[in-house]
């Protein structure tokens, strides 16, 4: 006999006013960057369908994740639905939105000399790195953890600066502007192994550990028979292995990008030719 509370349903959405304006600011934003001000100031070229799906897709993605019965799952029930969330608000959705942002988009920020400048470091690889894993690393202690559950402005701030942290840790493997660059295929490579260990890390510390790390989820109706105990394992495990294996995917198909490009004895130009991120006419400056 299921353990669900008749209270939980998979097609419960919980319409929160901040997602709600927050993703449709941005989709906003993006739709009229790219349509009429693009038109109106001759900014570039026509945004391909294909860039503007990825974008929205990732807009979506954002919208499903704090939105949704997983929403739900994580907040109420499971700590395991939590680390969902957080994959797909780390290592989904971030990658969508670089990849459908055209570079001349972001051109007019870039070319302040200030902004261009802070880019640069946050975007460095070493920098990247250790920007968002401390994010990651940061919320993840118990007491903070803790705390994003009993209040929701906490749990906003931790979601935005999930967002964030991981639009810079994909900058240097997507980035759309030559101002701000991609690193080389090289330190892609090297890059995306050492992002992947972090998070196999946080995860295998979760797993196995013998107490309950987050207090709240001991505290909150069981499902499906899962103790506090096992969610917590589960919870480890999805973001130890395919949270890593995420990087290590990526990390597989530009070891193959770099290795063709080389057989053809071409510059490197990036992650474009298998996401089909380069902006058209436009080629992205060979990285750090």
């Amino acid at each position: 006999m299921s353990s669900v509370p008749a209270s939980f349903s998979w097609l419960q959405w919980h319409f929160h006013p901040d997602v709600i304006l927050g993703v449709l600011l941005l989709e906003g934003v993006y739709l009229l960057g790219v349509g009429p001000l693009r038109r109106r100031y001759g900014w570039g070229g026509e945004v391909e369908a294909k860039k503007v799906a990825w974008f929205t897709a990732g807009v979506v993605v954002v919208y499903v994740a704090l939105t949704s019965a997983i929403h739900e799952l994580a907040n109420s029930y499971l700590f395991s639905a939590h680390m969902v969330q957080h994959l797909l608000l780390v290592l989904v959705a971030p990658p969508m939105l670089l990849v459908g942002t055209p570079g001349w988009l972001l051109r007019p920020l870039v070319k302040r000399r200030t902004v261009q400048q802070v880019g640069r470091f946050l975007t460095h690889p070493l920098a990247a790195f250790l920007v968002f894993n401390g994010v990651l690393g940061v919320w993840h202690l118990p007491f903070l953890y803790d705390l994003t559950l009993r209040s929701h402005m906490p749990h906003v701030v931790e979601h935005l600066l999930f967002i964030a942290g991981a639009v810079v840790a994909w900058w240097p493997i997507l980035s759309p502007v030559p101002e701000v660059p991609r690193a080389s295929y090289p330190i892609q490579t090297l890059y995306l192994f050492a992002m992947s260990l972090p998070m196999g890390i946080i995860g295998a510390a979760i797993t196995f550990s013998p107490n309950v790390l987050y207090p709240w989820y001991d505290t909150v109706p069981r499902l499906w028979h899962l103790s506090v105990n096992q969610d917590q394992q589960i919870g480890g495990l999805i973001m130890k292995i395919p949270g890593a294996l995420f990087y290590l995917v990526y990390m597989t198909a530009i070891f193959f990008a770099w290795f063709n490009k080389d057989e053809r004895g071409e510059v490197e130009t990036g992650w474009e030719e298998l996401v089909g991120a380069e902006d058209a006419g436009e080629r992205v400056a060979p990285g750090r």
